[in-house]
């Protein structure tokens, strides 16, 4: 083994892993900072900003939903109008939680 491989494989791996996923992270976190420093903030992209992290949520939980059939979608439906109505992030979860348990509790 190789001076390298005994490090990942031997008892200094997952330090080694966990701070490898540290660095990624501060990495990207302060590239977008200088990214976003740089850009004009114009009303379009304001828009978009505010836009992003929907979209973000969506392109991921849109796959499971779909794989899981029916009672997930009906749960993300009854997400997407608690928060229409009430804008509170907490009312939405509490009605796509309690839509997906009523839906299995009565057999779905």
């Amino acid at each position: 083994m190789s001076g390298l491989e005994s490090v990942i494989a031997g008892p200094w791996g997952a330090a080694f892993a966990i701070g490898a996923m540290m660095s990624a992270t501060f990495l990207c976190r302060i590239a977008g900072m200088v990214v976003m420093s740089r850009v004009r903030i114009t009303p379009r992209v304001e828009r978009g900003l505010r836009a992003l992290p929907g979209s973000i949520i969506l392109a991921t939980i849109l796959p499971v939903v779909i794989d899981k059939g029916w009672p997930a979608i009906m749960a993300l439906a009854a997400t997407i109008v608690a928060m229409a109505l009430t804008r509170f992030e907490l009312i939405g979860l509490a009605a796509g939680l309690g839509t997906l348990s009523l839906i299995r509790l009565f057999g779905g």
